[in-house]
């Protein structure tokens, strides 16, 4: 297999598992989590549901879902076979294919056995991982594939290690605030507060939904602060690396964009309709900002290296 046709599997695998992520969003807000009863494989006893719209939901994300999984085993066992050379891009295909089926395992459990929220909130999380992962490891092929193709690789131009470690420090913490904020979806808690900033008039609730609001609430302004902090250091790189500067400017753009798609979900909870659209563009919002978060971090990671553990993309781990 050749590196053109390694890419577009990789670009595969990665919309497969965008489109899964995402389709759990849509799942959990609109409710169809149990559209095909208490069964998996099977939808109410049927290989073929019967046409609700729970049940459609909920098996059309069980096929993407599927179909994600076998791209990325597929791209996996093709990255061991013809890319023995790229520890790179093994592991991210590893990882993006352990977090796949560990995500389709508990969506299956979830089915036949309630669960705690603690433990639904994950589900989001690990899908996030898988999909971060298949997208380092699409980008990782598309950099080789231009590199064997002479066409201009990326920037070389170093980052400092400060600006590393912040970019690391950022993504790890806005995956503890998707985390936060999955709890709050499968608490119910969505709809505990009325009003921004003030929750029902209070300052800083401590208890019930409320709290949980709350505690979303603080986790995401700080997570403002945070990126804002990182796109300013990333906007004042001294060795002026455009790509970098560009990344730190998309993240706060789409930082404050979800700030502001959160604070619509608060004003149309009692209202099925637009909650619906404003929840699931708040889960877009995030699965984007998540995936450049972690290129960003692989691309100050490698720029921060000595030259010679350096190598149009390759990333030495």
């Amino acid at each position: 297999m050749n590196t053109k046709q390694l890419k577009w599997l990789s670009y595969a695998s990665s919309l497969f598992m965008f489109f899964a992520t995402f389709g759990g969003g849509v799942v959990t807000k609109t409710e169809s989590g149990l559209g095909c009863g208490n069964q998996f494989p099977l939808c109410n006893g049927k290989f073929v549901p019967a046409h609700t719209v729970a049940s459609l939901i909920e098996y059309s994300h069980r096929m993407v879902s599927g179909m994600a999984g076998l791209l990325a085993l597929a791209a996996f066992v093709a990255i061991i076979i013809y890319r023995k050379n790229r520890r790179d891009l093994r592991v991210f295909s590893l990882l993006s294919l352990i977090f796949v089926v560990i995500q389709a395992i508990m969506g299956a459990l979830a089915v036949v056995y309630s669960q705690s929220a603690p433990i639904m909130a994950l589900h989001l999380g690990f899908a996030l991982i898988a999909f971060a992962s298949s997208l380092m490891l699409s980008l990782g092929m598309r950099e080789q594939h231009r590199s064997e193709r002479q066409l201009p690789a990326l920037p070389a131009l170093g980052v400092s290690k400060k600006l590393r470690n912040l970019t690391i420090f950022t993504t790890i913490y806005t995956y503890l605030v998707v985390y936060t904020g999955a709890y709050v979806t499968h608490t119910d808690s969505a709809g505990a507060c009325s009003g921004v900033p003030l929750c029902n008039g209070k300052l800083a609730p401590l208890s019930g939904g409320e709290g949980i609001q709350f505690m979303h609430r603080a986790a995401a302004v700080l997570l403002f602060v945070v990126i804002a902090v990182l796109a300013h250091y990333a906007y004042r790189n001294p060795k002026g690396n455009r790509e970098i500067k560009g990344l730190g400017l998309a993240s706060i753009l789409l930082i404050f964009l979800q700030i502001l798609v959160g604070i619509s979900v608060v004003y149309t909870v009692n209202d099925y309709n637009w909650y619906l659209f404003t929840s699931i563009a708040h889960i877009l919002v995030i699965e984007v900002l998540f995936g450049l978060l972690c290129y960003m971090s692989v691309r100050t990671w490698q720029l921060s290296r000595t030259p010679k553990n350096t190598n149009n993309g390759h990333l030495d781990i």
